[in-house]
């Protein structure tokens, strides 16, 4: 008999704790696609760039470079098919490319060629040079 009421006590103690907490309630989150890319190749892996303005897609022998302000692909880099995994490191454009079965991992620093249209500007020098410094004097 002490041992029935013992566990009737035990189990009113455990209803009592049980509604005596709150109430927990799930929230509900909403979602829409932004934008969405279609690739060639089936994407392998993805990262954001540092700044967050561009996405890094690894594909099978390629690193698709997408600019969110843009909305589009602007760049593709060739690499080796094996690379299987990208991730960006938080300094600049820095991205490491790994691949688990030939057990290597590459550093690759990402680095923007800005073009400057300098066709009619006064120059010296061979015109097929390989570097062209423009001085941009005369603005105000």
């Amino acid at each position: 008999m002490k041992k029935m009421m013992l566990t009737l006590f035990s189990a009113s103690l455990l209803i009592l704790a049980w509604a005596s907490l709150p109430d927990i309630t799930q929230a509900e989150v909403e979602w829409k696609v932004m934008r969405s890319l279609e690739l060639k190749a089936p994407p392998l892996d993805v990262t954001p760039s540092a700044d967050g303005q561009r996405i890094f897609v690894l594909t099978p022998g390629e690193i698709h470079i997408y600019s969110i302000p843009e909305g589009k692909v602007i760049e593709r880099i060739s690499v080796d098919k094996e690379f299987d995994r990208i991730v960006s490191l938080p300094m600049g454009d820095a991205l490491t490319i790994s691949s688990s079965r030939k057990k290597t991992v590459q550093i690759v620093s990402i680095e923007n060629i800005y073009k400057i249209d300098v066709s009619g500007l006064p120059f010296k020098g061979p015109r097929d040079a390989p570097v062209t410094i423009a001085v941009f004097d005369d603005y105000q």
